[in-house]
């Protein structure tokens, strides 16, 4: 897990950083808010440590910025302001957690753990639900629903679908359908791939204007709403 910290005090940076380093976290130290925003720009991080009083940009202001492009990663502030005037700014602006220095270490990885799992449990449901148009597919239940209405689909039938959707609008061919539906090798005598398209589209695109389940003539299927 990688987490990048914003701050200025020489000393206090590196002892976290030692600190969470054995926690087994891979730490970046940057120490003016600039420098910060850059880098959060560029590489990935799983969560962020945010000082208020910074050079260039204050910590306040950095998780603004951050929070109009990225409305996911867990931010906590770590300042030496304790009024809950200074709480309340940070919170408005949609930090996650605020800690006043000076804090134990062991409560602040308490603290980091805590919005991981939180996040891991988040993008756990949301990667469970799939939606396109009025179509939404429950992976968990194995329930799909167009326009509020339940469809009933066969097993195949819900991981045909369910692998059309998470193609994201790419066109599948009949043998990555197969492979990966049937896990079998393609046959070309076979036209089970055509049969079970023709299934869905009945139940799911012949009730409605918007027709999801398109054919690409010579390359195969996809889902889109035109």
């Amino acid at each position: 897990m990688k987490i990048l910290l914003l701050e200025d005090d020489l000393v206090l940076a590196t002892e976290l950083s030692a600190f969470l380093e054995d926690s087994e976290f891979e730490v970046k130290k940057v120490y003016d808010g600039n420098l910060f925003l850059q880098e959060a720009q560029q590489n990935f991080y799983d969560i962020y440590l945010l000082d208020i009083n910074v050079p260039k940009i204050n910590g306040l202001e950095v998780c603004e910025k951050i929070r109009l492009e990225d409305q996911n990663t867990p931010i906590i502030m770590i300042s030496a302001y304790g009024d809950l005037s200074d709480k309340k700014d940070a919170f408005n602006r949609l930090a996650d957690d605020y800690l006043v220095k000076p804090f134990q270490f062991e409560e602040l990885l308490m603290r980091i753990q805590s919005l991981i799992r939180r996040k891991n449990t988040q993008d756990k449901l949301i990667d469970e639900i799939l939606t396109i148009e009025d179509l939404t597919i429950n992976k968990t239940d194995q329930k799909v629903f167009r326009g509020g209405q339940e469809i009933a689909l066969t097993v195949k039938e819900f991981q045909l679908l369910v692998f059309l959707v998470e193609a994201q609008g790419r066109t599948v061919s009949k043998q990555q359908i197969t492979e990966h539906v049937w896990e079998q090798n393609f046959n070309t005598n076979t036209n089970t791939v055509e049969v079970y398209i023709n299934f869905l589209r009945k139940k799911i695109d012949k009730d409605f204007n918007i027709k999801l389940i398109h054919t690409r003539s010579g390359y195969g299927y996809y889902l889109n709403a035109l």
